[in-house]
């Protein structure tokens, strides 16, 4: 079975790139968006790569690579009262929520910006790229994925 890819949105003042790049490997906690859930519980497994993307900031961007490391399992902030995203009505027994545990591959010299890929050939369909799209854990084609690894590799020496 072939790996997949998918971009994993993050917002840097909560959980950065460079968070992960301390720590190595991490989980992918907190959340809470049932389409997005169904892609860690269901659909995301070890071996497959991530995008890294930072949103809510200027210039929005991806910012590096990542691998799975350990498919779908319960977040276990979702039992904790004090964590950062509880919630009350799920079990032990029956857990609502995923994540995964990711590994930092690479951290990108010149991040991918958002106004960059629009430009590109080949990503007009991209999930990140279409209107209203906000969804935090999105599927990356093959195709795109080659697009975006070329792109990386293309401007080592100068920024996107």
């Amino acid at each position: 079975m072939a790996h997949r890819f998918w971009l994993f949105k993050t917002e840097p003042t909560t959980y950065s790139i460079d968070d992960l790049a301390k720590l190595g490997t991490d989980h992918w906690d907190g959340v809470r968006n049932y389409q997005a859930r169904n892609f860690l519980r269901d659909d995301i497994k070890p071996g497959d790569h991530v995008f890294i993307y930072h949103s809510r900031v200027e210039p929005m961007a991806i910012m590096g690579l990542a691998q799975v490391t350990r498919g779908g399992y319960p977040d276990h902030t979702q039992f904790d009262p004090k964590s950062a995203h509880p919630d009350p009505k799920s079990s032990s027994n029956n857990p609502r929520w995923f994540m995964v545990d990711i590994k930092l591959v690479e951290k990108f010299k010149h991040p991918l910006t958002l106004s960059a890929m629009r430009a590109v050939p080949g990503l007009e369909n991209m999930m990140l790229l279409q209107k209203g799209s906000r969804l935090s854990i999105q599927p990356v084609s093959e195709k795109e994925a080659e697009i975006l690894l070329a792109l990386v590799k293309s401007s080592s020496d100068k920024p996107c």
